[in-house]
């Protein structure tokens, strides 16, 4: 079959990954895709936000599957356009994917199923906002409603944290469009991320990873997209999981029918874990990034005929096959990062890193000229490791992420300190 994968970022190289290898796939393309999927597909210049062009393309190449990566395109209402066309599609309706877009959203479903998560405000006036903060107190935490990539999140840990975040939200808004913030009580525990598929009626548990959001080793620094993950999450065990599935997933399944949007697609539940009792942090309509490097590496070739079970709902009739195996990834980012950063650094050395199922590294923010990888980005590379133990898919990775040379970047040294 011929397979489109929307997306350009390491999320997308990792997918493009394991689809090549199922032989299902005969002709695989990826727009924009990058240097790392180019390898391995065929790149294409697309506008991935436009829904007739995307229909365009894969009636032009009779494209028989679509995944689409990042969030952006799912609120565009990307997957609408297609499955209104008949074409099988991995993603859910732009009305689903409000669960991301927009939090007050996420947070009325919550109030309506009784989901367990953090008490909350929610403001549209800076002034409102700031009294409220000033009333309870830090730490506490402030959430642009909207998709913010990752980094729209400001855990405050003293007030004036909590009120130069709230001057960010409300003076970022500079085309006077609504300005919306949540207001959070700060959760105290452990934070992992859950990832289940889902097909508008069965639910499937597909995999727990563990990200680091902070840039500074030991968790310090401000937040990021993410600097690294590992796969499976100890903290996210069998009763967790079990709480989280029955308590959070299938009431917000549920409630989402109830209001005529069935879920179709990857669901990822960031839960704050306190006692083996989970609480919802937020949802993402999409796999996380770097958490699906690690989730690919462990799944494979099969990962594709999850997807297509999902897009066709077959759920039931299918299931997981685990390795008791774990994948560890080392995000390289550009220096300056999560701030202002240069673009345009040499990266050398790739080419003698170890390309295996065990041993990959996906590009998340590079581009290419003649023969040389430039930096393209904040974070740029993902450097993943499989192997029996945590532990020797660390130590595996950090081989490899040594071997690359890149003065202008840098990387966490204590991916997995958590679970090690």
């Amino acid at each position: 079959m011929n397979i489109l994968i929307l997306g350009g970022g390491g999320r997308e190289h990792s997918l493009a990954w394991a689809v090549a290898q199922n032989p299902k796939c005969d002709q695989l393309f990826v727009a924009p895709g990058n240097p790392g999927t180019a390898k391995i597909a065929q790149c294409v210049t697309l506008n991935i936000l436009d829904g007739a062009a995307v229909l365009k393309f894969v009636r032009a190449n009779s494209i028989d599957f679509v995944i689409i990566g990042p969030e952006a395109p799912l609120v565009a209402g990307v997957a609408d356009v297609l499955q209104v066309a008949n074409v099988s599609c991995f993603g859910p309706s732009q009305k689903a994917a409000q669960l991301e877009a927009s939090k007050f959203f996420t947070k009325s479903i919550c109030d309506t199923a009784n989901i367990p998560t953090a008490d909350y405000r929610y403001f549209t006036e800076i002034q409102n906002a700031k009294d409220y903060v000033q009333l309870v107190g830090a730490p506490i935490v402030i959430k642009a409603d909207g998709l913010a990539g990752g980094k729209g999140v400001t855990v405050a840990m003293t007030l004036q944290d909590a009120l130069n975040a709230l001057d960010d939200v409300f003076e970022s808004k500079l085309d006077n469009t609504d300005c919306e913030v949540i207001i959070e009580e700060f959760m105290e525990g452990e934070e992992a991320s859950y990832f289940v598929l889902c097909d508008g009626n069965e639910v499937l548990e597909i995999g727990t990873a563990q990200d680091h959001k902070r840039v500074g080793d030991g968790d310090t620094g401000e937040n990021t997209g993410g600097m690294g993950a590992y796969s499976p999450a100890p903290i996210l065990n069998k009763k967790v999981a079990e709480s989280a599935m029955s308590n959070i997933i299938k009431p917000t399944l549920a409630e989402l029918v109830r209001r005529g949007t069935p879920y179709r697609g990857v669901l990822y539940a960031g839960l704050m874990i306190k006692d083996e009792n989970p609480r919802l942090v937020e949802y993402n309509v999409r796999f996380g990034d770097p958490e699906c490097q690690v989730l690919m590496m462990r799944l494979g070739a099969q990962a594709l005929d999850l997807m297509l079970a999902c897009a066709e709902g077959h759920l039931s009739n299918i299931t997981v096959n685990w390795a008791k195996d774990h994948a560890l990834t080392v995000v390289m980012a550009t220096k300056g990062y999560p701030g202002a950063y240069g673009k345009g650094s040499i990266i050398r050395n790739l080419h003698n890193l170890s390309t295996s199922s065990k041993a990959m590294c996906f590009h998340a923010g590079t581009n290419q000229s003649d023969d040389l990888i430039m930096a393209n980005g904040g974070r740029v590379l993902n450097v993943t490791a499989r192997a029996d133990t945590l532990l020797e898919a660390r130590n595996q990775a950090y081989k490899m992420v040594v071997e690359v040379d890149w003065p202008d970047g840098f990387f966490r040294g204590d991916i997995g300190w958590r679970a090690l």
